[in-house]
């Protein structure tokens, strides 16, 4: 068969350019490391390099969402400890305040300390994270979640948050703690009934904060308890406010402990007749910045030396003020439960990444060794093919004519 001179020049040109070409993709592929540039180049690897590339996003995501709370977290634990912190140094001064010496001018210095302490609690409540979220609105609702109002009985503070708390899932944590659970749910007095002095009380009669003794005994009524001279001899009297019955009855002795339907408390000072102590059953919840502005309210009205008033209101508060303590500790507590959480929930993202990243690795990046040793032998090819050509071009059957 007769190979035209043409068709053998056009066959070989077409191969050469063919081996030119597969030598750039080589070159490309080297130069950019990968060894699916397009989608033709192997489709099923394509596709899967794609989906890889999707969860590696999703978990980019999920990064960037984990520190933003854990940032959030991590300032609204040092808020409580900057709170806890603020309760402490008003305890101190309420122990100070204990000092039999001190006169109105001595009460009312340290009434002012307290306004200062509770006015920086105040502002710890209402901060802000670095992005400028609430760290104790709650599920939100307010740009500021507690508002101080100003009326006839005093300042109170005001929940304007959403409450409730936002649960964690398994890549996210919450960005604000329930501000009103934290700050505004504070049980009175020992969390299952309160006792108050009389409003005509006259004596020298105080009670402590009292006790459960018999919690299956207890009825959750209110009780009056009254001091009246009888002969000569002050006795107490124990009344159901809700039967009307008269459960306990005895001489007054200072110092006693006055024990009845699964409740105790010691009575202390000296009653005066028509004297008398309420003990109610705690209904509602009180709160840090009440129980400190009760304390406070107390100084300013006190005179010199120490009234059964003061010594009764200033105990109570201590025991208020250390149950807000607690709840302060509890909720700092599950802060940091959060940032262990927020750590672990890091490492296993982490891994993720790694394990999408190699996976994506695998479907689409080149192997370099192959790769150099493929685009070393096409070249050897290409170089073979032209040098091939070069000699066969200079045959000619006008060479040997003539």
């Amino acid at each position: 068969m007769r190979v035209a001179t043409a068709h053998s020049y056009d066959s070989t040109i077409s191969n050469l350019n063919k081996r030119q070409s597969d030598l750039s993709d080589l070159q490309e592929r080297i130069s950019t490391g990968k060894r699916v540039l397009r989608a033709s180049d192997d489709p099923v690897a394509a596709v899967l390099a794609e989906s890889a590339q999707n969860k590696l996003s999703r978990v980019a995501a999920d990064q960037r969402a984990l520190e933003h709370s854990r940032t959030s977290i991590t300032q609204a634990e040092s808020a409580l400890g900057q709170a806890g912190t603020l309760v402490q140094d008003m305890r101190d001064v309420l122990v100070a305040a204990g000092n039999a010496t001190y006169g109105s001018r001595e009460y009312k210095n340290l009434a002012q300390e307290l306004e200062g302490l509770r006015d920086q609690l105040f502002g710890v409540a209402n901060q802000r994270d670095s992005a400028g979220r609430t760290l104790f609105g709650g599920l939100g609702g307010s740009s500021t979640p507690f508002v101080e109002v100003y009326g006839p009985t005093g300042g109170t503070v005001r929940f304007d948050g959403q409450r409730g708390q936002e649960a964690s899932g398994n890549n996210a944590l919450p960005q604000a703690l329930d501000g009103e659970a934290v700050f505004l749910k504070v049980p009175p007095g020992n969390g299952s009934f309160t006792i108050d002095l009389g409003a005509a009380n006259t004596g020298g009669v105080r009670a402590d904060t009292g006790r459960v003794s018999n919690p299956s005994a207890m009825t959750g009524h209110d009780y009056t308890v009254s001091f009246a001279d009888v002969a000569g001899v002050m006795e107490y009297s124990v009344t159901d406010n809700t039967t009307g019955n008269t459960v306990a009855s005895a001489p007054y002795t200072p110092g006693a402990t006055l024990e009845f339907d699964g409740i105790a408390f010691q009575v202390a000072g000296t009653p005066a007749s028509g004297d008398s102590l309420d003990v109610k059953a705690v209904t509602t919840p009180t709160d840090l910045f009440q129980v400190v502005q009760t304390a406070i309210d107390a100084l300013k009205g006190a005179g010199s030396g120490q009234s059964a008033s003061l010594v009764h209101t200033l105990g109570r508060s201590l025991t208020e003020l250390d149950a807000g303590h607690d709840r302060l500790l509890a909720a700092r507590s599950q802060t940091g439960a959060w940032l262990n959480r927020a750590d672990r929930i890091d490492s296993l993202l982490s891994d993720r990444k790694l394990a999408h990243a190699s996976e994506k690795s695998d479907l689409e990046d080149l192997d370099m060794v192959q790769g150099i040793s493929d685009f070393q032998n096409q070249q050897t090819g290409l170089q073979a093919a032209m040098t091939a050509y070069a000699q066969v071009q200079k045959l000619s059957l006008f060479q040997f004519v003539g």
